[in-house]
């Protein structure tokens, strides 16, 4: 049976079944399995954080194909320049022998896969998902040495990240999440931010929409569109693109240095088929927000999609980094 889910745009097709790994993820050895990475909580996993109300029936909510298309764009738009600040602060940190990363919301493990070989030492990730097949499929594919050499190992807990604690990042050198503020309500980013502020230990939060969208060449509906998708994105308690500004003041109040960079994806030909499913998830967004808009909605995307095919479109889709460096708890600030 063929199921659907989504990640702000693009309605995604998805098939359960092993055949849907990366195709660069090789079979795991026996040497090479990661406790608990499979599709069902094994005896001996940790759960820190609880599920929301998850039958066993539930439908992925993002489909791994869709996050293996936005990868490349989403590495190449990440900051760079947010780095060397996190490198300092993690050298500094007393007591630390390794790098010990929870990813939360780690979808197929792409942060993992972009951090970790730009981090020296060694480094256990701690991935955190409420989808147990993304965890299987970034266990399967997560780096396995960092950018010195070192040893990289990995773990999975199923869990709902809005209900983390200080408690379940005991021992935490970093918290890490790419494209999950917009997602989150208000009072889950205060509780995000008051788990890694307790701990003490700094969040990088990569790629949360900033509510800006540059079309070249521009039509007269991109603006209109790009308001109903806003909207939508504030539906059901989500900050979407006010998340930002929010995770800075939750942050900030609670005592820890925020930085920020714009991390923009710059889509051109050779992102066609990203630039499709981003323009089918942006626009029929805004459709449901705004019903009025279907039929000129419809011309506009047909217009878009074959401008897409022709090499014709650029796309640039605005988003922030967020470094937080919050006070250690053992030791010198």
């Amino acid at each position: 049976m063929r199921k659907t889910a989504t990640k702000r745009g693009g309605m995604i097709p998805t098939q359960s079944g092993p055949r849907d790994l990366p195709s660069d993820a090789a079979p795991a050895s026996a040497e090479s399995v990661i406790p608990g990475a499979g599709p069902a909580i094994r005896p001996g996993e940790r759960p820190t954080v609880r599920l929301r109300d998850a039958g066993p029936d539930d439908q992925p909510r993002y489909a791994p194909e869709w996050l293996e298309l936005r990868e490349g764009p989403d590495a190449a738009a990440r900051s760079g320049e947010l780095l060397d600040p996190l490198r300092i602060r993690l050298a500094n940190m007393p007591g630390k022998a390794g790098i010990v990363v929870h990813d939360l919301g780690c979808g197929t493990g792409s942060m993992g896969r972009w951090l970790a070989p730009r981090l020296d030492g060694p480094q256990h990730w701690i991935l955190h998902d409420r989808d147990p097949y993304l965890l299987h499929f970034a266990a399967v594919a997560s780096p396995r040495s960092a950018a010195d050499g070192s040893r990289v190992t990995v773990e999975t807990r199923r869990g709902d990240v809005g209900l983390l604690t200080p408690d379940a990042l005991a021992g935490a050198s970093l918290v890490t999440a790419s494209a999950l503020l917009d997602v989150l309500s208000r009072e889950e980013i205060e509780t995000l931010a008051a788990a890694c502020t307790g701990a003490g230990c700094p969040a990088l939060l990569t790629l949360s929409v900033a509510g800006r969208v540059e079309l070249t060449p521009s039509d007269p509906l991109d603006t209109e569109i790009a308001e109903a998708f806003n909207a939508h994105q504030r539906r059901s308690g989500m900050l979407g693109p006010d998340a930002i500004t929010v995770a800075c003041e939750a942050f900030s109040d609670r005592g820890a240095t925020v930085r920020l960079h714009p991390s923009a994806w710059r889509l051109g030909p050779a992102d066609a088929a990203l630039t499709a499913q981003w323009l089918r998830g942006w626009v029929g967004a805004a459709v449901e927000q705004r019903p009025d808009l279907r039929e000129r909605a419809d011309r506009y995307l047909q217009d878009r999609l074959a401008a897409c095919r022709a090499g014709e479109l650029q796309v640039v889709v605005h988003h922030s980094d967020l470094l937080a460096l919050s006070r250690p708890t053992g030791g010198e600030s």
